[in-house]
């Protein structure tokens, strides 16, 4: 995929939330980069400032911290998703979070002052920040509601319904982590539910 048709899918994405014009679109990607990363590299690590917001184009990556020796992730993001460190990015502090690619990943970034700077020359921008913004605030929400409210197996039953796909490209720990289960739990609802299929 070349970074023509990489633009694209971005340009599908965001006209979800506003309609671009040829020009007005043009002055948004100019800003943007195209990166590429292998499996399991580290996108940022804890300590370090987080300069980007990530578009995934293609691939996988998680969001965690450390807890003692634990790793707590928190996002799973997948094509046509955003992943970064929330708020290193918007306060330029370290980071305490970790972001790493679980399969070959190509993001499609832009810089925090950058952004900044499309806000100030286009009030369709500005909206369009402000729109995908509540959405992923809502998004964050409705799942943080739903891992307090569901029981374990049920969080599993409605993950695996959204999901499907995730079952088979992440590797299980991470998805035991993510949805706050014992591994062994996970391992033992996974086999019935292939069962039951």
């Amino acid at each position: 995929m070349n970074s023509p048709e990489m633009l694209e899918q971005l340009r599908k994405y965001l006209s979800a939330y506003v309609t671009f014009t040829e020009d007005e679109f043009n002055m948004f990607s100019q800003f943007t980069e195209v990166r590429k990363f292998e499996k399991k590299h580290k996108v940022i690590e804890v300590g370090e400032t987080e300069i980007y917001l990530n578009y995934i184009v293609k691939g996988l990556a998680r969001k965690y911290f450390l807890k003692g020796k634990d790793e707590v992730i928190t996002q799973i993001a997948k094509e046509n998703e955003f992943i970064s460190s929330t708020a290193s990015f918007e306060e330029r502090k370290p980071s305490t979070y970790i972001i790493e690619t679980i399969e070959p990943s190509v993001f499609i970034s832009i810089k925090k002052e950058n952004l900044e700077n499309l806000f100030v020359q286009s009030h369709k921008i500005e909206r369009l920040g402000r729109l995908i913004v509540t959405a992923l605030f809502l998004q964050k929400e409705k799942w943080e509601y739903e891992r307090m409210r569901l029981n374990t197996r049920d969080r599993f039953v409605q993950f695996v319904r959204n999901n499907a796909d995730l079952l088979q490209r992440v590797p299980q720990k991470y998805l035991a982590s993510f949805l706050n289960i014992k591994p062994e739990t996970f391992s033992r609802m996974k086999h019935l539910l292939q069962k039951r299929k």
